[in-house]
């Protein structure tokens, strides 16, 4: 190993990260790809059901043709009399698309669910939904008390303006987008030092330390944008509309040109909600944006 630092590294069985210069010295799992040293076999095939620890990162595994890609990691309270049962029930169910972190911000016997990188069509179509009803029948819960956190590629975005068009946005409509998310969380805030330094993020140039993640849209990864501001939940259209806004207000504001932020509000709430209406292809967004609407109006 040259133990130098690295920008971009790889994960090897076991739990090691090396450059790309040392992964040539490791043959790949003939199943998955993921690096072997001579004296193991690979974690990601062979180890069972089994809830990794938190620093556990492995290649990412890309789903769908793209070029936007989306990752879900879902935080899960589950009963400790039940959790093998859960275990059992998510291995069974996503096989490669995802898999189990342990993390302190659950309750001991909780998880995190993570996927591998999703485009949003496959997400929709080839995720097991169902699955989130069996953990509910379990009795895991996830709610407002943990987060459902939604990665967006980097390279899914058309320029660093459009990123700066994007995040602007959700930062423009706090009010609307925390009511969409369910809930307003220290650990996703929307801080107006992250409001000013959205050229930063669009740019990818981190900024702030590692407290600062805790931020709406969290710019620290390397390759994607984690959106934080959502509430867990086990209702597959809840957890839907999370992807779906996100895929949704990248693809409005691809588009959006300086005249219509200008002359028609390109920014404002109700034009990003009218375009939603009229593209077929946010269902599970539409209903939950209808639920938010007739609570307020109410």
């Amino acid at each position: 190993m040259c133990a130098l630092w690295a920008a971009t590294t790889r994960y090897v069985s076991g739990g090691r990260r090396v450059c790309q210069g040392c992964a040539a010295g490791f043959a790949p799992c003939e199943d998955c790809g993921t690096l072997l040293p001579d004296y193991t076999a690979c974690d990601a095939c062979h180890s069972g059901p089994e809830v990794w620890n938190y620093s556990y990162k492995p290649d990412p595994r890309f789903y769908g043709t793209g070029p936007l890609y989306l990752g879900m990691e879902l935080e899960i309270i589950v009963p400790q009399r039940h959790r093998h049962e859960a275990i059992s029930a998510v291995t069974d169910a996503v096989g490669r698309l995802a898999y189990l972190k342990n993390d302190s911000s659950i309750e001991p016997s909780g998880f995190e669910l993570v996927t591998h990188p999703m485009d949003f069509p496959f997400a929709m179509g080839e995720f097991p939904w169902p699955l989130l009803g069996e953990l509910s029948a379990l009795g895991c819960s996830s709610d407002r008390r943990v987060g459902l956190h939604v990665h967006a590629s980097r390279a899914g975005f058309c320029s660093p303006a459009h990123i700066y068009r994007w995040a602007t946005f959700l930062y423009r409509n706090e009010i609307a987008v925390t009511e969409l998310a369910g809930r307003r969380s220290r650990y996703a805030r929307f801080s107006p030092q992250a409001r000013t330094r959205i050229k930063d993020t669009a740019k990818g140039h981190p900024h702030g330390n590692d407290v600062d993640r805790y931020q709406a849209v969290n710019p620290h990864p390397r390759h994607t944008l984690e959106v934080r501001i959502f509430a867990g939940s086990l209702n597959p259209v809840r957890v839907q509309a999370a992807l779906s806004f996100v895929a949704a207000s990248i693809e409005y504001t691809r588009g959006l040109t300086a005249h219509d932020i200008a002359a028609h509000h390109g920014w404002d709430w109700p034009r990003f909600t009218d375009w939603v209406h009229a593209h077929t292809g946010y269902p599970a967004l539409s209903e939950r944006l209808g639920e938010v609407s007739l609570a307020c109006a109410s």
